[in-house]
Formats: structure tokens, C-alpha cells, sequence
């Protein structure tokens, strides 16, 4: 298994706190948006006897409502083609394990999320990249790149939309362009959509939105950034296949049940008004807005403006962004304070790849945002790897 990127510096931030340093954390995204009152009322006020299990798929109570959420974002489903999981990593996990054997092959354009390649060796599966551009704002690659790494062994593809790491919102005429591939070559559209709720700039195309692709598309989803619910571990895994379904079911009985007071929490957040994440979209907004422009005004740097999702990908003049990450928490303070980043290198499968970006995630409010920047300005200043 490999390191997770975004917590494998852990250790060296745990160190500098000790030593009384702020560390201002854009490294992994935890938002700092409050989790809904009634959510946490809901599982406050439960009445019970007992802590049962739910049902291997999840309450059915949960997946009906759930059913009218996806209505309203024009995703037609019934309650019978939901799986709640536990967070979205299981249902990726479940996609993974049901719909592809050792040695197959999955399609991802990279950066990708880390966590995908540690999915995909614990299913004994190979991840193929085709790499994307930060020169682009990490747009589809060309369908030429995708047809020549298609082989025998190929049975996905997987796209984050909007995309974490690099924020990039991929439009309606990008996804229709997947539509066309995994038609053609008949293949599996694994489709993470844990950010459907922040698009900035133009709409959000669901891949249950591709007509004609039913049967090929599985969709995997979380409420952990929805609802800044991320200790809730609550996803869902969902596809109008039902032999697809079938075959998660058996992984879905194997663990039993989804957690049960977090599937009282998702359910309750489903009745949130129509109008709940107009503020918290809002806010992102700012936040992007706010930290895009001071990455860019920084000698050297260049980051492009990520159409949704909370998380930027910045290109900085270092040498090695493993070893500048590290050093920023070892060895750096500005006015007794420093910045957690992620290494882009770990959202890389290509050997070599990321070694001059850094990952953000805006998740702190604008004024720790400013001071997060003059933080790493300085930083660049005072780095013994700058190039």
C-alpha cells in the first residue's frame, strides 16, 4: 500500500505544534463549515433500545430519500439501485472489487486522488494514467490518449467531477466525449462525485445525466463534504445495473452494515432546504477567488482557477515538492507560524510527476487563507530548493 499523501507529513506538523508553531492546514480537505444543526440534532434526539444493524444496502428509509435528493439534480434512480457504504472510499472499493478481476486494468486521468491507487491494489487491479495538464487547468485529456492506452485487460474508467485534486469541472462536452468511449469499448464509468454541490463556473454533468450509458455507468458519492460530515463515514454506491449491484451486495453483506447513526445523520440532512448550500458555495467561492489570486501574484508560481470542488493545484519554483512540504513543517516559521501542503507527486501515478506542484485545499476561512499565503511567500523566499 502506499502512503497517503495528504497524511503522511502528519507526524512532522504533530512536531512543530509542539514546538508552539501554527500550522495552517490546506492539506487535506476537512472543511471547517459547520455540520448542520438538524443533522446532529437527528442523531442527538434518536430513541432507541437497541444499536442494531441496518440493512446490508442500508436503511430503506435513508435510500428512499435519498431517491427524491438525486431527483432533484435530474438523476432518475429508484431505492433498489442504492447501496449505502461506509464513506465514499467503500463504494470506490465496491466498484473496484465487483466490477473488475486481478490483473484488469482502470483508466484515470492523473493527478487523480490518492486513495484510488490504494483502492486499486487492493484489488489487485491496475491503474493506467493519462495525464492531464496543469498548462490546460487539468481539462479532459484528448480521446486519442484514452483509445491507445485501452487493452484487452481494460475495464473502467474513473473521473472525479468536479475533480479532486486539481478543482477542475468537467463540462457537458467532456463527459459526453466519455460516453462515447466507454460505449465503444464497452467499459465501466466509475463516476465520484463528492463535489457535485461547488461548481463556480457553469453546471455540474452527472454521469447519470448520459443517456444511453445506463448500464455502463456506476456512481459513487459521499456526504462527507456535502454536509462537512467527513467523521460520519457515509456514501453511497449507485448504478442502474443490477448485475453490478448484485455483485456489490455480496462485498456489502460481507461488512454487514453501514453505520447506523450516521445513516440517521445523512437522512436528516436530505431535508435541508433547497437553498442550504447557496451560503456554503458562496463561501468556497470567496475562498478560491481570495487564494487563486495570491498564489498567482507570487513570483513564480502559477495556479489555475479550478472550476469546483475546494481544492487548487499550484506549480511553485522548487525542486522537490516531497522534500519543500516536509521542510516547510521541519524547518520553516513566519512570524511563529507555517503551512501544511500536500506534495502533488502522490496524486501522480507517473514516476517523476507533481514534482513542482502542491495541492490546496481552501477549507480555512479568508483571513487564515491571507496568512497561510504570506506564510508560504516568504517561504519561497527563504527555500534552499527554489529554482
Amino acid at each position: 500500500m502506499p502512503s497517503s499523501p495528504i497524511r503522511k507529513l502528519v507526524p512532522y506538523a504533530e512536531t512543530a505544534k509542539k514546538k508552539g508553531i501554527k500550522v495552517f492546514h490546506l492539506n487535506i480537505g476537512q472543511p471547517d463549515i459547520e455540520t448542520p444543526k438538524a443533522c446532529l440534532d437527528a442523531v442527538r434526539n434518536s430513541d432507541f433500545k437497541v444499536l442494531e444493524y441496518s440493512h446490508s444496502a442500508g436503511n430503506e428509509s435513508y435510500r428512499r430519500k435519498l431517491v427524491a435528493y438525486y431527483a432533484k439534480n435530474n438523476i432518475e434512480v429508484t431505492h433498489n439501485d442504492i447501496i449505502i457504504t461506509t464513506g465514499g472510499s467503500e463504494a470506490i472499493l465496491f466498484g473496484l472489487m465487483a466490477c473488475m478481476d486481478a490483473g484488469d486494468e482502470v483508466i484515470i486521468p492523473e493527478p487523480f486522488y490518492a486513495n484510488y491507487n490504494g483502492f486499486a491494489i487492493q484489488a489487485d487491479v491496475k491503474v493506467i494514467p493519462i495525464k492531464s495538464s496543469i498548462e490546460t487547468g487539468f481539462s479532459l485529456p484528448p480521446i486519442e490518449d484514452f483509445e491507445k492506452a485501452i487493452t484487452p485487460r481494460t475495464k473502467a474508467i474513473v473521473v472525479c467531477n468536479p475533480n479532486n485534486p486539481t478543482g477542475y469541472l468537467y463540462s457537458a462536452s467532456e463527459m459526453e466525449i466519455l460516453k462515447e468511449i466507454i460505449i465503444k469499448h464497452n467499459l465501466f464509468l466509475f463516476a465520484d462525485e463528492a463535489y457535485r454541490e461547488f461548481c463556480y463556473e457553469g453546471t455540474h454533468t452527472s454521469a447519470m445525466h448520459l443517456k444511453g450509458a445506463e448500464n455502463n455507468v456506476v456512481l459513487m458519492d459521499t456526504i462527507s463534504k456535502r454536509y462537512s460530515a467527513c467523521g460520519g463515514r457515509i456514501g453511497a454506491f449507485v448504478t442502474k445495473n443490477k448485475q453490478v449491484l448484485d455483485a456489490a451486495m455480496k462485498f456489502a453483506q460481507a461488512r454487514l452494515s453501514p453505520p447506523s447513526f450516521a445513516q440517521i445523520l445523512g437522512e436528516a440532512a436530505v431535508d435541508l432546504p433547497d437553498n442550504y448550500f447557496d451560503t456554503t458555495k458562496a463561501e468556497y467561492k470567496r475562498r478560491r477567488d481570495t487564494i487563486v489570486s495570491r498564489l498567482n501574484s507570487i513570483k513564480g508560481v502559477f495556479c489555475p482557477n479550478p472550476g469546483g470542488a475546494f481544492y487548487a493545484m499550484a506549480r511553485l519554483p522548487i525542486d522537490d515538492s516531497d522534500k519543500f512540504c516536509q521542510w516547510l513543517l521541519e524547518s520553516f516559521s513566519h512570524n511563529g507560524a507555517t503551512i501544511m501542503l500536500a506534495p502533488a507527486t502522490g496524486f501522480y501515478s507517473t514516476p517523476g510527476l507533481g514534482k513542482n506542484e502542491v495541492r490546496l485545499a481552501y477549507v480555512l476561512n479568508e483571513e487564515s487563507i491571507n496568512q497561510a499565503m504570506d506564510v508560504l511567500e516568504e517561504a519561497l523566499n527563504q527555500y534552499p530548493g527554489r529554482v
